[in-house]
């Protein structure tokens, strides 16, 4: 009769067991996470970046090396970029040459010069008017892969 009754209790605690892993399961793959960045306005120009580091990834020798950081003025007035210097001649920045309003979106485009093999990380440095960051650095990286050899 124990035995009877160890098997039932057993089995009984096995189906629940396993009938609540599957609804623990049904109800991860149902829910979604959203998260959202609140940006913070600032008296003053301000300057949010999307991303500040662009990973190139592994890339091609010679591949296209145009990538861009796309920030926004989250300040009361408008944000004036003076100055963006790469941190070698392989990495040239473009800098936006009108001011960007209040609210609005702007990119500084970077240019990597594909040419030279092996990992590599650089920076951008942002000079502007923004409130607190005068200067502001962004990061490049990334792995540009030999040629293969060619067969004869």
């Amino acid at each position: 009769m124990k035995k009877i009754i160890l098997l039932a209790m057993l089995t009984a605690f096995g189906i629940s067991n396993s009938n609540a892993q599957g609804t623990t399961k049904k109800m991860k793959a149902t829910v979604k996470t959203v998260v959202t960045t609140k940006v913070v306005k600032v008296d003053g120009a301000g300057m949010v970046f999307e991303n500040e580091t662009i990973d190139y990834g592994t890339i091609a020798h010679n591949a296209d090396g145009n990538r861009q950081f796309v920030f926004t003025n989250n300040g009361t007035k408008p944000l004036i970029i003076t100055n963006t210097q790469g941190s070698c001649g392989c990495t040239v920045p473009t800098t936006p040459k009108e001011p960007i309003a209040p609210g609005a979106k702007g990119v500084i485009g970077v240019k990597y010069a594909t040419d030279r093999v092996g990992p590599f990380t650089k920076t951008v440095t942002v000079t502007s008017n923004a409130e607190g960051q005068a200067t502001k650095t962004l990061t490049i990286k990334g792995n540009v892969l030999p040629d293969e050899p060619t067969k004869s």
